[in-house]
């Protein structure tokens, strides 16, 4: 009998296995028909932004924002007609009638700006991670549903083909059991600096609204190393190598062996140390979940900064350390690159010996920004909408208490508590400068 499920009985059957509840169809949404264009606005237009500026322009783009003018005024170019601010909270004062917003501002930024899009009732996609802090990713995933608007987080690898064969192979039991997974990234190394002190202070460049820059984190003057590019360092804006990259590489993992479905996580960390202003230059951090189900029990271990795994043995010999991640099956191995392309069995004989698994996932049709769109409509959820992506973000930011906190994080996800670290509290759940939360 064939296992094959449409996408809206997926996207419900996926959701509801991890205690959620998803939205389907147009309910609570402003829908529009297919030849109609949505009102858009992009927040943070420059760096990742320009990603979302032409799928956000493709539409009706009435508004850009981004602190910086001068960054702004390149995306100007492409949407002339664009009402410009500095300051998201003026934007969303201005325009009650938008149908999608795209934030894709520094970590510390996310979640004030998407609050205000679900609040004025408009579909929102955030770039990864999806918050700066855990109490921020629940609540937007609540607040979202809350308000049934579509919503999408930037992990594009989830709409592709790669995780998707990961799941059904690991699925269909072609590796067996998985009890172990490594993830990988090269980050911070060439990105940006980590374990530093702060520079001397330096005056504001010109265009540059420092306030709204710096949002709803702790006021300081601004300096080196910071704006535009290396902000994701530093403990108050950004979320370091996980922030960046984990809500990619970690996909995989999370989808295939339903970690959202752990109810309790242990996470411990080891590093080159914090020094309460920066991340550490490396770090490895090993979460273990419970068994899910029929899942036995798994640990993830989480490699950034020139750290590595050992070489996995069914890699053969002249193949390149060139993966993400590494799945270790009872029965065999599998490998995927950071966002889930390439993903196989290997060795490449064993891979050539499987049989592949029946396509029981549906697949993205108009791939990751198209999906979100279409959502925004009033079509099907998409894939990655804040019902996935908000307990994964969770996920990915609980390895930022381990690095900071230096011990071991026993997690009640439930309560949103470590149970055995109460300072812990703090990180959790940030206190923001008065004026920018909702």
């Amino acid at each position: 009998m064939s296992t094959r499920v449409s996408r809206r009985a997926f996207l419900k059957h996926s959701a509801a296995g991890a205690g959620l509840v998803i939205l389907t169809g147009s309910a609570g949404i402003r829908a529009y028909a297919a030849n109609n264009k949505l009102n858009t606005a992009l927040i943070g237009a420059a760096g990742r932004g320009g990603v979302h500026l032409g799928p956000a322009a493709g539409e009706n783009l009435i508004a850009l924002c981004d602190a910086d003018e001068g960054r702004m005024a390149k995306a100007l170019a492409k949407a002339p007609a664009a009402k410009t601010y500095t300051d998201y909270r003026k934007l969303f004062d201005a325009h009650k009638d938008l149908n999608a917003v795209f934030v894709a501002t520094p970590d510390h930024n996310h979640f004030p700006a998407a609050m205000r899009a679900i609040d004025g009732g408009a579909g929102v996609y955030v770039e990864k991670p999806l918050t700066y802090c855990i109490w921020e990713a629940r609540t937007l995933t609540e607040f979202a549903r809350q308000k049934k608007v579509a919503s999408q987080m930037g992990n594009q690898g989830h709409s592709g083909e790669g995780w998707r064969n990961l799941c059904e192979y690991i699925w269909a039991g072609a590796i067996g059991d998985v009890a172990e997974v490594h993830c990988v990234t090269d980050r911070p190394t060439g990105w940006w600096k980590q374990g530093i002190d702060r520079p001397p202070a330096k005056p504001v460049p010109q265009g540059l609204n420092w306030e709204s820059w710096i949002g709803p984190a702790p006021m300081r003057e601004y300096h080196d190393n910071l704006h535009p590019g290396g902000w994701r360092g530093w403990l108050d804006f950004g979320a370091g190598a996980l922030g960046d990259m984990g809500c990619h590489i970690m996909d995989g993992a999370v989808w295939a062996l339903k970690l959202g479905e752990a109810k309790t996580i242990e996470v411990e960390a080891e590093s080159s140390g914090v020094n309460g202003e920066t991340f550490p230059a490396w770090s490895i951090v090993t979460y273990k979940f419970p068994a899910r189900g029929s899942m036995p029990p798994v640990t993830l271990k989480w490699f950034d900064g020139g750290k590595r795994p050992p070489r996995p043995s069914d890699l053969e010999p002249e193949r390149k350390e060139d993966y993400g991640s590494v799945f270790l099956g009872s029965k065999g191995t599998m490998v995927a690159d950071g966002t889930g392309d390439g993903a196989r069995i290997i060795p490449e004989a064993k891979r050539q010996a499987t049989p592949r698994p029946e396509k029981t996932i549906p697949r993205s049709p108009k791939g990751h920004h198209g999906d979100f769109l279409e959502a925004c409509r009033g079509g099907e959820p998409a894939s990655s909408n804040f019902d996935y992506s908000g307990p994964l973000t969770e996920i990915v930011l609980l390895g930022n208490l381990a690095i900071r906190l230096g011990r071991k994080i026993e997690y009640d996800v439930v309560a949103m508590k470590a149970k055995n670290c109460p300072e812990a509290d703090a990180l959790i759940r940030r206190t923001p400068r008065p004026g920018w939360y909702l």
